[in-house]
């Protein structure tokens, strides 16, 4: 059982006496509370797999947790207490977690299944979130409410051993350090070794191990417990109890609102939550200990609460100034210490320090403080538990889906602040004291600067800002008039100056469908690249976008590119992407996968053999299935998982390339639903009657070759490369713990990663196409595949300039000999064309040189002859 983000109970001021089954009671907790917070881990990563997001997981399974501990030590507290073996209650506890949690392992997935089929693949909100937090609760119900009846009974076990009172102060801390353990351990070592069903073993284990221990440990019956006799009066516990549940709503308020604005300045990865959990963990043991070991001192009345209450108006308010200065104090801090692994981690604990640690001590105590004051009014403590936990339980509806979108993190913080305040007496409420912190929350809210934060360029503006319930949304223009859409402060892939890129992301798959007559596009970005493909006459496009906000924002990208308004026969879908896919029976000729960021919270379950095996199931027989994959944000590693599965599902499948770019490489896994190849008549006559109203030449899709001559590897290479790299599957995520490696300490520039990947992959013409075209044609598309690969080689190692001759005298002799190995390669031509076009206003005989020399490895091309044209026409003339 563990009391996350609240702090944890003091009872009794009598001493208790140290014994062998009071230590090891101390080692059931941590044990206990380890598993919890390893459960808490597992779920939110298995719940994100029906929920569609780690956002909303981690604010479902919250919710759940906290909704579940309530019910236990509400529904079972007071048996417990009333009960003459509560070490049978105890070890009941413990097992009924254990076994839950290993059928949940077992059944998850159809039970997910079934919820998520049962949710629908376009949901509306109040749909969506109602069986979000209801079908979670439910799921987790059995162990979490089992959970929240540990503590009391562990208490009651406790009671013989004590003087008069057991020390809840301190088992409550064990506790808590338990699950500060659970975290680190679960989310660095656990998972990304085991995964999910074997870390879920281990802390059922740990739960059976801590039922038998209890068992062998505990005396058989248990005595009544006798509390001092402090005058309290009774009448005080329903106030008591209004104050543990009002603290608990705010105490999780606060943290659901400072991971939110954290995660647009910490790298919201997988390890982020778990620093952000540990820390906020860190702060509520300290707290425990602190009012622990001091109970003897503290005051028992109302005066203690009013000061705690004030404190923690204070603290929060100081953790909201904390989180003002986040981006600078990373900055900083990264500067400081280097571009490492460790200093990343360094600096996103730095920043939850910050916002968490004096406003979370300061709820320890004062969780403790009501606890002992609830006991002393006759309040039992599983019930003080229940109710503390009940609020907590509200606090991710209310304040992460209702008030954030409304309000924005900032003013619901300060509705946090204000809640503090008014949990004072009203004898305080006329004091001087109180109105400080109240003048002080008046004032940020007019001048604090925005929690909101957007990186703005230099001369450049915010064009539109939206807080979303799962993320914050922005589009910004930079001096030169380009539009960039940002997710969470981080720019995604594709801009307004992009639109070649991301149209080939489009294209490329479309075209190389025989004749496509749907095609689903999984993610939006900017929308350009499903735009793309709606331009086609002959085809019905669906977009599953799983951000409302993104959507609304998509328009100031798309509006005018193709000369029109709006886009037609593109249907966009407010709808979780992987969701969508597995609760929908609509069949598709295309389905194309836009390049997630693998690090990035909920993108990894994107690219695991699961979700491929839908995406399977949603392609018609000759569908064409091409998930991209942002090379210049994966490593090496990373990506021979993400091939191992996709290999797993499509073992005949291809890689391609999006374009050339060095510095944005995106690689396409291709694969057909039947498993087969491509034919190259089809491919032709795609080519030319495809119902665009532009040419494939205009994104340098000339011809067959320029088409085919993308892919860089067959189904042999690729299962080379991948080796025997560690699968990502739903029960083992690999990558969403490997891929933010690279996020956090860059360890290779992404040409670097291009050009080795090309050099560890071949393709063979007969691993791509059906039959056997003629041989010369066969050795044009293998001169055609060794011409890009050596072009890309030559990128890595040119060195920019403004100078055209010193350009020149790096690349002219390197291009020509590409092109004459196949003059088929345009990429190869065109620079030199533009270079010898500017070398003409300065130099027009080494122009004319070079045109010379492009129109002899090229003859069939008609640019250079007719610049030589020109530069003739233009000597006569003068």
């Amino acid at each position: 059982m563990s009391n996350v983000g609240q702090g944890v109970g003091g009872a009794s001021s009598a001493r208790f006496r140290l014994s062998l089954p009071w230590s090891m009671a101390l080692v059931l907790m941590v044990a206990s509370g380890f598993a919890a917070l390893g459960y808490q881990i597992v779920w939110t990563q298995q719940s994100a797999l029906w929920l569609g997001h780690e956002a909303a997981a981690v604010l479902a399974v919250v919710a759940a947790f906290f909704g579940g501990l309530a019910v236990g030590a509400l529904a079972l507290g007071p048996r417990v207490d009333r009960s003459a073996h509560p070490r049978l209650w105890y070890a009941a506890c413990e097992s009924l977690i254990g076994l839950w949690s290993l059928a949940l392992a077992f059944a998850l997935e159809p039970l997910a299944g079934a919820l998520l089929q049962f949710i629908g693949p376009q949901p509306a909100p109040v749909w969506h979130w109602s069986v979000a937090f209801g079908g979670t609760f439910l799921l987790l119900l059995p162990a979490t409410a089992a959970m929240g009846a540990t503590l009391p009974a562990m208490e009651r076990a406790l009671a013989r051993l004590t003087d008069g009172g057991t020390p809840i102060a301190a088992l409550y801390a064990g506790n808590t350090f338990g699950a500060l353990l659970g975290v680190l351990g679960s989310a660095f070592w656990l998972l990304p070794r085991y995964g999910l069903g074997a870390t879920a073993g281990i802390c059922a284990a740990l739960n059976l191990g801590c039922a038998v221990i209890a068992w062998k440990l505990f005396p058989r019956t248990s005595a009544g417990i006798s509390p001092e006799r402090v005058p309290v009066a009774m009448e005080d516990a329903p106030k008591v109890l209004r104050l543990l549940a009002a603290t608990g709503l705010l105490g999780i308020a606060y943290e659901v609102l400072v991971v939110r604005v954290l995660s647009q300045v910490a790298e919201n990865t997988v390890y982020t939550f778990a620093i952000l959990l540990a820390v906020y963990l860190v702060g509520t043991a300290l707290g425990a200990t602190l009012y622990a070991g001091r109970r003897h001192r503290f005051d028992r009345g109302d005066g203690l609460r009013d000061t705690l209450c004030l404190i923690l108006a204070w603290a929060c308010l100081a953790g909201i100034l904390a989180l003002t200065a986040a981006p600078a104090v990373k900055g900083w801090l990264l500067a400081a210490l280097g571009a490492s692994l460790a200093s990343a981690l360094v600096a996103e604990a730095a920043l939850a320090l910050g916002a968490f640690l004096l406003p979370t001590m300061a709820m320890g105590v004062l969780f403790s403080h009501l606890a002992t004051q609830g006991r002393l009014a006759g309040v039992g403590f599983g019930r003080a538990l229940g109710v503390n936990t009940l609020g907590a339980a509200l606090a991710p509806l209310l304040f992460g889906v209702l008030l954030v979108p409304a309000l924005g993190p900032g003013l619901a913080l300060l509705l946090v602040v204000l809640g503090y305040l008014l949990l004072s007496s009203p004898a305080v409420r006329r004091r001087p004291g109180f109105w400080a912190p109240v003048v002080a929350a008046a004032a940020l809210t007019l001048w604090m600067p925005s929690l909101a934060f957007v990186a703005v360029p230099p001369g450049g503006r915010l064009l539109s800002h939206a807080e979303g319930v799962l993320a914050t949304v922005s589009v910004i223009e930079d001096a030169q008039g380009v539009a960039t859409l940002h997710i969470n402060n981080r720019q995604q892939e594709g801009s307004s100056a992009t639109r070649l890129a991301d149209a080939r992301q489009a294209l490329l798959p479309i075209l190389l469908h025989p004749a496509p007559a749907r095609a689903l596009f999984l993610g939006l970005g900017t929308g350009v690249t499903a735009s793309a493909a709606a331009q086609d006459s002959h085809l019905q496009v669906d977009v599953a976008e799983l951000l409302p906000e993104v959507i609304a924002a998509s328009p100031r990208f798309t509006h005018g590119l193709w000369g029109q308004g709006t886009v037609p026969r593109m249907h966009v879908m407010a709808a979780d992407a992987r969701r969508f896919v597995r609760a929908g029976s609509e069949r598709y000729d295309v389905i194309v996968s836009d390049n997630f960021h693998p690090a990035r919270s909920g993108s990894g379950a994107l690219y695991t053999v699961e979700h491929f095996r839908a995406v399977q199931a949603r392609l018609t027989p000759d569908g064409v299935f091409c998930q991209w994959l942002p090379l210049h944000q994966l490593d090496l590693d990373t990506l021979r998982s993400v091939v191992r599965a996709f290999l797993a599902v499509y073992p005949q499948g291809w890689a391609m390339l999006a374009t050339n770019s060095l510095e944005t490489p995106t690689l396409g896994l291709v694969a057909r639903g039947d498993g087969g190849h491509l034919e190259l008549d089809q491919v032709r006559r795609r080519l030319a009657t495809a119902a665009l109203p532009f040419t494939p030449a205009e994104f340098d899709i000339d011809d067959e070759f320029a088409l085919l001559g993308t892919f860089i590897a067959g189904p042999q290479a690729l299962s080379a490369f991948a080796g025997d790299a560690p699968v990502n599957t739903d029960d083992h995520p690999v990558v969403i713990y490997s891929a933010p490696r690279i996020t956090y300490q860059p360890d290779s520039l992404p040409r670097d990663r291009l050009v080795s990947l090309l050099d560890a992959t071949h393709i063979d013409v007969d691993e791509l196409l059906r039959g056997a075209p003629d041989p010369a044609w066969r050795s044009r598309l293998a001169a055609y595949w060794s011409a890009r690969d050596r072009y890309i080689a030559l990128g890595r190692s040119v060195r920019p300039s403004a100078d055209v001759r010193q350009m020149l005298a790096q690349v002219r002799g390197p291009l020509l000999d590409i092109l004459r190995t196949s003059p088929d390669f345009r990429p190869a031509y065109d620079p030199l064309l533009r270079m010898s076009l500017a070398l003409a206003r300065t130099d027009a005989a080494a122009a004319r040189a070079l045109l010379q020399d492009l129109l002899q490895v090229q003859p069939a091309r008609s640019e250079a002859a007719e610049a030589i044209r020109l530069l003739d026409a233009g000597a006569q003339n003068r």
